[in-house]
């Protein structure tokens, strides 16, 4: 009998308090390779400090974060990123007057260590600009890939931030609320993007739109107040009555 794969991120008892405020409590999480889960939990679950808390914004209270074995509790955004943890944010962090070409080039440099300075201009390795645009092609800003960021429509520009996200070749991905102030005629395409994203990458998904949990996630835990409420398969979530009754409600969990 094989053994189960090992898991790329775990957390041992993680917690974070702000004064008298347990924003989270005691999670212990396992994300094994290729898993597409999501966070789902009611507004104050404490689900984007727990996103905080891994990539690194925000610093343990106490408890422990792993990642691929190696104990990153105390590395920083940057180290994290680099030893292949990668997240998005609920509001993009654009610069709005480079190309979506320029901006990923910069993010292609920067994991690279090919800083730009006056003797190699951005974009003088074909190698990376070639990287970039076919980047751009997989999440559909192919021909986009000239024009000002921000000018872009907003679901495009949400694209561009998991593009951003990818170019670091992470082997773990926090996307935080992707389709967030999405027009609704938008969020097909942010939707198929994804559900698209590469099986390599091990995701984690926080969203109030449960049309998307549900379409994406294989696995899903649901947070209350900081604290692990329950975790299952999304059919085990869906059909749960303590998840209908108090996080949900029967007309959004029907979604599954």
């Amino acid at each position: 009998m094989s053994e189960a794969p090992k898991p790329v991120l775990e957390t041992c008892a993680l917690r974070k308090a702000f004064g008298g405020i347990t924003a989270t409590d005691n999670v212990t999480f396992s994300l094994p390779p290729g898993a597409r889960h999501a966070l789902i939990g009611p507004n104050g679950a404490g689900k984007t400090t727990f996103v905080n808390l891994l990539s690194g914004v925000l610093p343990a209270t106490s408890g422990e974060i792993y990642l691929n074995g190696v104990n990153v509790t105390n590395w920083s955004v940057r180290d994290r990123a680099r030893a292949g943890l990668a997240r998005t944010f609920q509001i993009n962090q654009l610069y709005a007057d480079l190309s979506p070409l320029e901006t990923i080039l910069i993010a292609i440099n920067e994991r690279e260590n090919a800083a730009t300075s006056w003797f190699r201009p951005l974009g003088s390795r074909s190698d990376l600009v070639d990287e970039a645009a076919a980047l751009l092609a997989q999440l559909n800003l192919a021909d986009a890939m000239h024009a000002r960021v921000g000018s872009l429509a907003y679901g495009r520009q949400r694209l561009l931030e998991i593009a951003i996200a990818l170019a670091s070749k992470p082997q773990v991905l926090l996307l935080d609320e992707p389709a967030a102030g999405v027009p609704e005629g938008e969020r097909d395409q942010v939707l198929d993007v994804v559900a698209a994203l590469p099986a390599d990458v091990s995701l984690i998904l926080i969203e109030h739109d449960m049309d998307l949990v549900f379409r994406f996630a294989k696995t899903i835990s649901v947070l209350v107040n900081g604290a692990l409420f329950v975790e299952g398969t999304r059919d085990e979530i869906a059909r749960d009555p303590r998840v209908r009754q108090v996080y949900l409600g029967e007309e959004e969990i029907a979604h599954g």
